[in-house]
């Protein structure tokens, strides 16, 4: 398997758009009580690094059958380096307060499209 850095540089080379997240894969480590008392500083945890410009994407995940919320969330953060997002990961009060336990890695973005649209007298925006 190459190198992380010589694999970017080479997507770059080739015109990908070899933009570096972080991916955050959270489980849950507890009862789900224990997940559900930790919700609210959650998502206001989340909400400022929105703000900041440091959450790009962030939300629950189904279980495979695609019909079952598992309680389970998959969030991507900007960061400089491996270290920030996992101190953005550590902060986040569901993985302090060990109702959830989570996983980092590096992800490469290359290909893809968002749509987005604005209304400018209405002010709505919506992403598909």
């Amino acid at each position: 398997m190459p190198n992380w850095e010589d694999y970017k540089a080479e997507a770059k080379g080739r015109g990908a758009l070899a933009l570096e997240l972080y991916v955050v894969t959270s489980v849950p480590a507890a009862e789900p009580a224990a997940v559900k008392a930790a919700l609210p500083a959650h998502l206001s945890y989340q909400r400022s690094l929105e703000d900041n410009g440091q959450l790009v994407l962030a939300g629950p995940l189904s279980d495979e059958s695609g019909t079952i919320m598992e309680g389970a969330g998959l969030i991507i953060y900007r960061a400089a380096t491996m270290e920030a997002a996992r101190a953005l990961a550590e902060a986040d009060p569901m993985h302090r307060a060990k109702a959830r336990s989570f996983t980092l890695r590096k992800w490469l973005v290359n290909e893809g499209s968002l749509n987005i649209t604005l209304g400018l007298s209405t002010g709505r925006a919506s992403m598909l």
